[in-house]
């Protein structure tokens, strides 16, 4: 179920609104292109500054508009181990595929820590599937490999989305965990590396502009073929103007610019992509005929 290409869906803002339009736009245009499935709620949502009441009207919204049984994970990891408890079974009782829950941020607990935090989440779950989401560019704390290979024991803890970019740390994990137990990158440069190497997907924000590509490239790599690695290439200037500043700034500039979204506004503290940035994202854009 968590494997595959699934977009990070960002949620567009018009008025500093919930644009809904825009948001069923980017869904059905998501679909069309044959992603594996969404995120609701991560990162690229700007999970820290929506409500919880937004949440779960974003979520309502998108369920209607997905085929049924189509795989939508909630992001529900915070840096309380009550809270995560709380959201996850909330996203548990709205009918999500499964919780993607963060290593605690700005706490810096240690291993012992975090192997605790997960298990207590995982426990209260019953069976609800959780997916660790070791991101250390944002939470400073990183899982080490025997942490998740620890964690990965527990019937309700089915996967990672590793996005610290580390082909060592993914090399540990693939190693010292059972090969149901799901890989899946969080870091779009190094996504293809990878899953040549045993990944089984990633969570993806450049497959809001290159969906189908991504997919394309993708089952090449997860048959372990090198050369999906050259061919994938051609999409290094995107996936560095995608990080040039801080996601999901980048990544709403371009979507505007496709004409999917409506408008790029973000909400304080981020803000829009400077115009020296804007142009070069837009310039790529061109060169990749995706504009």
């Amino acid at each position: 179920m968590f494997e595959g290409i699934f977009t990070a869906l960002v949620t567009p803002f018009k008025n500093q609104k919930v644009d809904l339009v825009s948001l069923k736009k980017l869904v059905e245009w998501q679909l069309s292109n044959g992603v594996d499935g969404f995120v609701i709620n991560g990162t690229t949502a700007e999970s820290p500054t929506l409500k919880d009441a937004e949440v779960i009207e974003i979520w309502s919204q998108v369920k209607q508009w997905v085929p049924t049984g189509f795989p939508l994970i909630l992001g529900t990891g915070t840096n309380s181990t009550e809270s995560t408890i709380q959201k996850t079974l909330q996203a548990k009782d709205l009918g999500a595929s499964g919780a993607l829950v963060v290593v605690p941020y700005y706490n810096k607990p240690p291993q012992e820590g975090l192997r605790q935090h997960y298990l207590k989440v995982a426990e209260a779950a019953g069976d609800f599937p959780i997916l660790l989401y070791n991101v250390p560019g944002r939470t400073i704390v990183s899982l080490s490999a025997e942490t998740i290979a620890n964690l990965s024991k527990h019937e309700n803890i089915v996967g990672i989305k590793e996005a610290s970019g580390d082909m060592d740390l993914a090399e540990k994990i693939l190693n010292l965990c059972d090969n149901d137990f799901v890989l899946t990158s969080g870091d779009d440069s190094s996504c293809i590396d990878q899953m040549t190497r045993g990944g089984k997907g990633v969570i993806s924000v450049a497959s809001h502009i290159i969906p189908t590509e991504l997919k394309e490239i993708s089952l090449k790599a997860r048959e372990g073929n090198k050369e999906a690695i050259i061919e994938y290439k051609k999409y290094d200037t995107l996936n560095r103007l995608l990080g040039i500043e801080p996601n999901p700034i980048p990544v709403k500039m371009a979507l505007y610019l496709m004409g999917i979204i409506d408008s790029p506004e973000l909400r304080l503290p981020l803000i829009k992509m400077s115009e020296e940035n804007s142009v070069k994202l837009k310039n790529n854009l061109s060169d990749l005929g995706v504009i």
